[in-house]
């Protein structure tokens, strides 16, 4: 195992009941978590909030998730690495990486665990992790649809001529509904929906796609960890245009 870092308590956002949206998140000073066999301790760079996040918050997902209360919430993680759990190997303190962490998340916070299986190297901040920004003015192939529903109308006109994909990655009826009309009257410009079962490898095809500036998403905003419930409450309005992210080192 790696020596552990040096910081012993670290700042967080957390919640402790259900419900509460952005201002049921807490401010607190807490322990720096421990990697357990199998995970890394990362200190982290940035998080970015998704739909699911304050959905769990609301208690959609109960009495599953969270696991138990005070709960740090956040899964999609990016930072370097300080420390490794047992039998972690592929990885050294000072990796810069991205991770998922789901259900466990925490990634509100200055320190995060995640599982070495779920973790990928990338620099979020060399020109490879930055470059995750989309240009504008294009007609694309491809559409990864992150956010909140959107009528097919928002997308098609985006969409190359010759045909194209829209993968939407938080799917309804409507979407689904979509989607089967598309698939039955063999569409050019098609939806597709997704459920995101993630793997090491893919996430590595992933990561080396965006430093070949292959892979590029948008970017909607970016907030420090001290306005943390900002970006949360952005998230819960549900008009955001791309990752909404929470840098741990930027200051107000």
């Amino acid at each position: 195992m790696a020596a552990a870092a040096t910081a012993k308590t670290m700042r967080a956002l957390q919640y402790d009941k259900y419900g509460g949206g952005a201002e049921g998140l807490k401010h607190v000073e807490v322990p720096v978590p421990a990697p357990k066999e199998g995970e890394v301790l990362i200190k982290m760079e940035a998080a970015s909030i998704n739909p699911i996040d304050w959905k769990i918050q609301k208690g959609m997902v109960r009495p599953f998730l969270p696991k138990k209360f005070p709960f740090v919430p956040v899964g999609d993680l990016s930072g370097e690495v300080v420390e490794l759990g047992a039998g972690v190997s592929g990885f050294k303190p000072g990796d810069k990486v991205i991770s998922m962490s789901f259900p466990n998340c925490g990634g509100l916070a200055e320190y995060a665990v995640a599982p070495a299986s779920l973790t990928a190297a990338l620099d979020y901040k060399t020109p490879g992790g930055a470059a995750l920004r989309s240009p504008s003015g294009k007609k694309y192939d491809a559409v990864a649809h992150c956010a909140p529903p959107a009528p097919w109308s928002t997308f098609k006109n985006v969409l190359a001529d010759a045909g194209g994909a829209v993968v939407d990655v938080t799917p309804g009826i409507a979407a689904t509904a979509t989607a089967f009309l598309h698939k039955v009257t063999f569409s050019k410009k098609r939806l597709v929906p997704l459920i995101l079962m993630p793997k090491k490898e893919e996430m590595e095809w992933l990561a080396d796609m965006a430093k070949q500036g292959k892979l590029k998403t948008a970017i909607d905003s970016t907030y420090p960890l001290s306005r943390a419930h900002e970006a949360w409450a952005k998230s819960m309005e549900g008009h955001a245009t791309g990752k909404i992210i929470v840098e741990m080192g930027s200051t107000d």
